[in-house]
């Protein structure tokens, strides 16, 4: 009797059971909830909650932080009459400095010299170089390309002593004006560092974009495109010799007439075994040793001071073709590494190619 209970317990208890996870969840044939509601159903479920909650805390707090950070600046710049006169750039502003125009920046604000010359006068606080990490003394020249940083309770002024560019972020006065400039390209912001350079490479019909809307600032530049950059800056000369180059024969390709132009004036040479292989990635060292070939060419290639290219760590690593183009590419300022390296045998991005051919013009051809 006890086992036939017993038995009915068990058999009551199971038909409880299944009647009850038959309302959950799951597939017909499995009335557990199943891997599928898992991960189908469930899992998104939860972390898209999760992830909306999240999302609302720290937007809040963001939103706070930025609120409370902003208005503690605006009442500083208020306490110094700060807004009086000046203007606000949210983000880099082109100006144009005709020669003896003046630039008057406050806390906060950040200036590069793009073009032409120019100095400081700090009239109160401090002003830090932030691409060297370097105080800048009152009555500097300013270095071009470089972020000029002003700390707290500064007030200083740029004044020109040439016809400059610059970029300004933050409050500015300034006797210049504002450059209005087009920029079609998506992929290249005003405060990306290359802005200007790759402003300046497409429109002096250096080197355009990847397509209407793009630049591709960190795609790597070929051997066969930054010959093609050199022979439009040299006013795409006449070529009446042929390609001695077998990979370089048909005349239908864009880098047919700049490789052949380039060979005939020792700007560029092939490899042993009769090939330019222009779609290969041109290095930072072979791209020295193509501008100094070249500025030879246009009798501006003299030896450079080794000072420069003996500050880099990684100096010893350029091969020994290429010291002599870096010692000049170092000391002229047209190579100026990057992060604080020369990184010779890393291959060269078209943004850095853009900054690079431009300070070559900037330093010898006054464009």
């Amino acid at each position: 009797m006890k086992r036939f209970i017993a038995a009915a317990l068990v058999l009551l208890l199971l038909f409880s059971l299944s009647s009850t996870l038959a309302t959950e969840p799951g597939s017909a044939a499995d009335p557990l909830i199943s891997l599928s509601y898992i991960n189908n159903t469930f899992r998104p479920s939860t972390l898209s909650s999760a992830q909306t909650q999240i999302d609302k805390t720290l937007g809040t707090v963001y939103s706070s932080a930025e609120n409370e950070a902003q208005n503690a600046y605006d009442a500083y710049m208020l306490r110094i009459n700060g807004y009086s006169g000046y203007t606000f750039a949210g983000e880099f502003t082109p100006l144009n400095l005709p020669d003896g125009a003046t630039t008057e920046l406050v806390t906060g604000s950040i200036f590069t010299l793009t073009s032409g010359k120019a100095s400081l006068v700090i009239t109160s606080g401090t002003v830090v170089n932030i691409s060297t990490g370097s105080e800048v003394a009152s009555g500097s020249s300013l270095s071009l390309n470089q972020r000029y940083f002003c700390a707290e309770d500064t007030a200083a002024v740029i004044t020109a002593s040439a016809d400059s560019t610059c970029q300004v972020d933050g409050y500015y006065k300034t006797t210049g004006t504002v450059i209005v400039i087009q920029n079609n390209f998506l992929d290249v912001a005003a405060a990306d560092w290359f802005y200007n350079a790759v402003i300046f490479a497409r429109d002096n019909g250096l080197f355009n974009g990847t397509s209407e809307t793009a630049f591709s600032p960190q795609s790597s530049m070929t051997r066969g495109m930054f010959v093609t950059v050199l022979y439009r800056l040299a006013g795409k000369p006449t070529v009446s010799s042929s390609s001695v180059f077998t990979d370089v024969a048909s005349t239908s390709l864009y880098y047919y007439a700049p490789v052949v132009w380039a060979n005939a004036n020792n700007i560029v040479n092939g490899y042993e075994d009769g090939t330019f292989r222009p779609d290969a990635k041109i290095t930072r060292e072979q791209m020295a040793v193509i501008m100094y070939r070249y500025a030879t060419f246009s009798s501006f290639g003299t030896p450079g001071d080794s000072a420069g290219f003996d500050s880099f760590p990684d100096s010893g690593s350029t091969s020994s073709y290429a010291v002599d183009a870096m010692k000049w590419a170092t000391a002229n300022s047209i190579i100026n590494g990057s992060d604080g390296k020369l990184l010779p045998k890393n291959t060269a991005s078209r943004a850095q190619v853009a900054q690079i051919v431009m300070n070559f013009c900037q330093k010898f051809m006054g464009m």
